[in-house]
């Protein structure tokens, strides 16, 4: 391919079909798509579970502060750390094609995610007074809770990095999947001994993704073979806007239930919890996007590859159109069927239009999270970060000005707010396209790893 060394083609040999002399008369799906797709399924399931468990062993009241530690530890930790497992994982992948070995990628890798979990977690400490008690009803064990879940996704997302980055997808499908098993686990265990707090289930989520990085550590699974010296470059081109893009996003899909449980009234924990709910169903067309996105992969790669930007452009149209019908039957099937699926799984009474516009700020979302990796396969990282950025101002602002019912000032803020953000991402894929912007390599790579939404 003119310019691009073939697209580097082994750097995403496990993104790209086969050419058309050599491919196999059944497109087989890319490398590690089972394995991953597994993982993913094990955590939207134990996501479900825990909810249940959590509520039937403390009760609607006092399952809020661990609802509220769930919501924060998956705003802060995939923000934060996400770019990081994204960039690893494109350095290493990009090591593997040249056969170099990827220990000093991984090592400057480790060195900045220590660096900024101590920096992140001296902020926390300093807004430990405000934070406890404005959200978690001034209980320090949760917040202490919420300090160790951040540090412990650290190494969960470097593992993620090192063992896609090396081709190792049932290593990453453990490390994913083992976390919402191990956290199921240990809850359950709670509730048989008869603990009716929430601070022990707290530290049952904190530490539970480190039981799967443990494992694929002591199986060897997280090596890397000694290599040519790294510089900060080749590590950090695109991170400060990733990071802006990644936090900004993360904070967004999480918004809701944090902001319905900083300004819900002191009566109202039942709400809150019933809400969160409500939220955590809404995502299961984002499960969906997950799995369209990785039966598109190869063809994608595949276009970028040969640099057919108009069948790229098409391709990538598809795709929001198929999201864009998965958010519609979502948003449908939550107006028809949310309120009877959510009292049925979790004993909550939700009205229509709430599990409506979670679904539809939901399906939103996920429409621009297309969009934004569209940007960002055209190298636009920065214009990706304008846009969560202005998303998430957005959400700020709306729920200042929608007035003081609850609900409904927080639902009408995620639909706005996501709605906001797609139009950005959609100007400026529009603008790179017209641009004449071409995807590369790399930023194939974090196009297609940009998933600011942990289960």
């Amino acid at each position: 391919m003119p310019g691009q060394g073939a697209f580097r083609a082994a750097s995403l040999a496990h993104l790209v079909e086969p050419s058309v002399d050599q491919r196999p008369s059944r497109v087989p799906l890319p490398e590690g798509t089972i394995p991953v797709g597994i993982g993913l399924l094990i955590a939207g399931v134990a996501s479900f579970a825990f909810f249940r468990v959590g509520t039937d062993a403390l009760g609607e009241d006092g399952f809020v502060p661990l609802q509220n530690l769930w919501f924060a530890t998956f705003a802060l930790a995939p923000g934060f750390f996400l770019p990081l497992e994204q960039e690893l994982g494109r350095a290493l992948s990009h090591r593997r094609a040249h056969q170099q070995g990827g220990r000093p990628v991984a090592a400057k890798v480790l060195r900045l995610g220590i660096l900024l979990a101590g920096v992140v977690l001296v902020a926390i400490a300093l807004l430990s007074p405000l934070i406890t008690s404005n959200y978690f009803d001034g209980d320090w064990v949760m917040l202490i809770a919420l300090m160790l879940a951040f540090l412990a996704y650290m190494p969960a997302h470097l593992s993620r990095g090192v063992t896609s980055g090396q081709g190792r997808f049932n290593a990453y499908a453990v490390v994913l999947g083992a976390d919402g098993v191990v956290r199921i686990v240990l809850c359950v265990a709670l509730a048989a001994i008869g603990i009716t707090t929430a601070g022990p289930f707290g530290f049952a989520v904190a530490i539970s993704p480190l039981f799967g990085v443990a494992w694929v550590a002591w199986r060897h699974q997280l090596r890397t073979d000694p290599g040519p010296p790294a510089d900060w470059n080749e590590v950090t081109p695109n991170l400060g806007w990733l990071l802006l893009g990644s936090v900004c996003a993360a904070a967004l899909v999480n918004a809701g239930p944090v902001a319905a449980n900083i300004l819900a009234a002191p009566d109202q924990a039942a709400l809150v919890t019933a809400f969160g709910k409500g939220v955590l169903l809404a995502r299961i067309p984002l499960f969906l996007f997950q799995a369209v996105q990785a039966a598109l992969l190869p063809r994608l790669s595949r276009l970028a590859a040969r640099n057919e930007l108009d069948e790229f452009r098409g391709g990538f149209r598809k795709l929001v159109y198929i999201v864009a019908g998965v958010g519609i039957i979502g948003t449908l099937g939550a107006y028809v069927l949310g309120p009877f699926i959510v009292q049925k799984m979790y004993e909550v009474d939700l009205g229509r239009r709430t599990m409506a516009m979670l679904a539809l700020g939901s399906a939103l979302y996920m429409v621009a999270l297309a969009l934004a990796q569209a940007v960002i396969a055209l190298s636009g990282h920065s214009l990706v970060a304008v846009g969560w950025t202005i998303g998430l101002v957005t959400f700020v602002v709306v729920t200042w000005l929608a007035g003081p019912d609850l609900f409904k000032r927080v639902e009408i803020a995620l639909v706005v707010s996501s709605l906001a953000a797609l139009i950005a991402f959609a100007i400026s894929l529009r603008v790179k396209l017209h641009a004449g912007a071409r995807p590369t390599a790399d930023s194939m790579f974090e196009a297609f790893t940009d998933m600011p939404l942990e289960t």
